[in-house]
């Protein structure tokens, strides 16, 4: 099983949301950003460098939101979500053909990568 991680950076009580970019795996899904952790990484390091490379921003990880298990076809996947903080950077599109700000009640306009489809429905009920 992969373990993966993703960010869910709030701002004026919106999430940030990102569109995975055509050629990328699950082109033109939304996620909440994030990637794999690597070997002697924790969880928290890992997202930090990861939306370091993917949206050139620094975040302040702060605490876990909850966690997905996906049978994608290529292989399970264990996704885990931390509440994070823009603190630095402007934001840069590496593996993202857009991102968006949204409120709750906008989450379900999006289509989203399966194994973010738990943490949006969590998500909903704390932006609500």
């Amino acid at each position: 099983m992969k373990v993966v991680t993703a960010a869910i950076i709030l701002k004026d009580n919106k999430v940030l949301i990102a569109q995975r970019a055509p050629g990328e795996n699950l082109a033109g899904k939304w996620e909440f950003p994030g990637g794999k952790i690597e070997t002697g990484e924790t969880p928290q390091e890992c997202v930090k460098r990861e939306i370091r490379e993917e949206l050139e921003v620094h975040i302040e990880v702060l605490d876990f939101f909850g966690e997905s298990i996906y049978e994608y076809h290529s292989g399970t996947i264990k996704l885990m979500a931390y509440w994070c903080k823009w603190i630095l950077g402007k934001f840069t599109l590496n593996v993202h053909s857009q991102i968006v700000w949204v409120n709750g009640q906008e989450l379900d306009l999006y289509d989203f990568a399966p194994a973010d489809l738990p943490l949006v429905e969590k998500l909903k009920l704390v932006l609500s």
